[in-house]
């Protein structure tokens, strides 16, 4: 193993913001054993007062990898423990737990490849303001572009080799379909090392885009005339890669999948509105769940709970022998995400749900009849709505644990209440000789 300077011991926030302490190198094996010491209270979700005890970070050996924009320095993922025992609240933890239930009732892994949206910007004129950092686009339909993917092709570049540097093999990139905005595809993996590698991801596209004078954003809406960054989930569960337990050929529906998969595809419909209280963590989140306003014509955001093959507007579409969840955006945290999907999952599993025939139809253009006549019902329209929806779901609670899910709706409806007395612009235009 190659030898740093510097080591950072790493975890998230219950935001999935990567919180670390810089560890010099002589004093390594500490972060290995005991963990690096943080004050609990200082840190978002973790349920700690200011008189409790210490949250340590413990590392994973074998998560050790180069942080090349910091020079000689080592990223170790860690999760963390307090009286020696992991703690619960900790959103790796979580995921950890998720994941060995899923073994235990299903005897098998769960694989997942995260697909992050995001935009790159730069200062605008006026202070405080942003705007998309490849300036001349203009084009209703800019996804694919290749002048505008050009156009930042150096810090794609120097991304994609540090991801590289990393062990994160990246397959493709391209510009989506919002002005400014761009995704970075990485191989699938397990689930755990899924959500270790988007962290990565997170913070090499940050600290690259600012060395290039730009802003990295995650927001997942920032501009109200164009779709918003999504983070699509794509599932599979298997012994080992090329051994997917979720296909299967003989699929009468002619959509590739096991019964298993089905099953697991069922509970995550049944569970679609509670679930979305993690899968879209944020009050802005909401204004990407949308049918219309996008000027390319779609806002590729599912808004009903339906499944179809290939139907980009379904909460869930099906490649062919895997499972892909397009409710996700790119502010949620990848731990508490997948968690949520694996107990969404495995209540399908448990109680053999069926969720139901495909529908292929364009979902964005169905009358609220036609939906009706489908027994196809809508996602949540507002954070409020969704934090209720997990708040009343035994299987969230039951899954991710009642301390969790009590900790998340005290910050969560705290930002709501936070940002409900702020007054926007577009509102005082609006409202103040209105009436």
């Amino acid at each position: 193993m190659a030898e740093f300077d510097y080591y950072l011991a790493q975890f998230v926030d219950i935001h999935g913001r990567p919180k670390a302490k810089l560890v010099p190198a002589k004093h390594k094996d500490m972060i290995f054993g005991a963990g690096a010491g943080f004050a609990g209270f200082a840190i978002a979700g973790m349920g700690m007062g200011p008189n409790g005890r210490e949250f340590m970070a413990v590392g994973d050996r074998d998560s050790i990898r180069p942080v090349p924009w910091m020079g000689s320095t080592a990223s170790v993922t860690c999760e963390g423990y307090v009286d020696g025992k992991p703690h619960a609240l900790d959103p790796r933890v979580i995921l950890k737990k998720a994941l060995a239930k899923f073994r235990e009732t299903t005897g098998l892994e769960f694989f997942t490849g995260l697909e992050p949206e995001f935009f790159l910007l730069k200062a605008g004129a006026a202070a405080g303001s942003w705007v998309v950092a490849t300036e001349s686009e203009s084009l209703d339909k800019p996804c694919y572009d290749f002048r505008h993917l050009s156009s930042v092709s150096d810090f794609l570049m120097e991304l994609r080799a540090a991801l590289e540097e990393a062990g994160i093999d990246v397959y493709q990139i391209d510009h989506e379909d919002a002005n400014g905005q761009f995704e970075m595809n990485f191989t699938y993996a397990d689930a755990l090392k899924t959500a270790d590698n988007l962290t990565y991801f997170k913070m090499a596209a940050q600290a690259i885009a600012k060395k290039h004078g730009m802003l990295c954003s995650f927001m997942p809406k920032p501009f109200a005339e164009r779709s918003g960054s999504g983070l699509h989930m794509h599932m599979s569960a298997g012994g080992e890669f090329g051994d997917n337990a979720f296909e299967d050929k003989t699929d009468p529906r002619e959509m590739d999948l096991s019964p298993l998969a089905y099953q697991f595809l069922g509970g995550l419909m049944a569970n679609a509105v509670a679930l979305t209280a993690i899968a879209a963590p944020c009050v802005n989140s909401y204004k990407r769940l949308v049918k219309s306003g996008s000027r390319s014509g779609a806002t590729w955001a599912p808004i009903n709970i339906a499944y179809g093959d290939n139907n980009r507007t379904a909460l869930v579409r099906v490649p062919g022998g895997r499972l892909e969840l397009r409710l996700p955006d790119a502010a949620a945290n990848p731990y508490l995400l997948t968690a949520a999907v694996i107990y969404a999952g495995l209540d399908g599993i448990e109680r053999k749900l069926e969720p139901g025939q495909p529908v292929n139809n364009n979902l964005y253009a169905l009358s609220g009849a036609d939906l009706a006549a489908l027994g196809i019902k809508r996602l949540p329209t507002s954070l409020p709505d969704a934090l209720d929806a997990l708040e009343g779901s035994e299987v969230m609670r039951g899954g991710l644990g009642e301390a969790f899910v009590a900790e998340y709706l005290d910050v969560k409806r705290a930002e709501c209440d936070a940002l409900m007395l702020e007054i926007s612009k577009a509102e005082f235009t609006r409202y103040v000789d209105f009436f």
